[in-house]
């Protein structure tokens, strides 16, 4: 049995299989649950060689994007509360991969849960890096990998 789950969430509906495969392993009430959404803000524009101008409306766009992002984190916590776990959730700003294997090792995670769509790539934020780093080489614990339900293996 799994000790300690982290499930990668941004509300989409890959990430909500996730939360789905989450319920149905049926992890014990000692089994922790960590609830992750990741606010990815866009690069900054580089000018010559050192200087770094931010994007026109960047801060704005990152208190909106935090504003969504929680509202998704907790519709997350609702749905797996719903089904009796007790969940702790987190918010956090980086790039997706570093930010979940970090937070994996900070709390000794033995399961990641991640939902992902054959057909769309935008799922594959979880998945890669900037550096299109795979996720599980960078994982030390078991990653599960959520389907999409409502497709159709091809």
């Amino acid at each position: 049995m799994y000790r300690k789950i982290l499930i990668a969430y941004n509300g989409t509906p890959e990430s909500r299989s996730a939360l789905a495969e989450c319920v149905r392993l049926a992890p014990g009430p000692l089994t922790e649950i960590h609830l992750l959404a990741v606010i990815n803000p866009p690069q900054s524009i580089v000018v010559g060689e050192y200087a770094m101008v931010p994007m026109l409306g960047l801060e704005e766009d990152l208190l909106a994007e935090r504003d969504r992002m929680q509202e998704e984190l907790s519709a997350g916590l609702k749905c797996l509360t719903a089904a009796g776990l007790a969940v702790h959730t987190h918010l956090e700003v980086g790039e997706p991969v570093p930010v979940i294997r970090d937070l994996v090792e900070k709390l000794a995670v033995d399961l990641v849960i991640v939902g992902h769509s054959r057909q769309k790539s935008l799922a594959m934020r979880w998945w890669r890096g900037a550096t299109d780093t795979l996720l599980v080489e960078k994982m030390r614990c078991s990653v599960l990998i959520a389907s999409y339900p409502e497709q159709a293996p091809e």
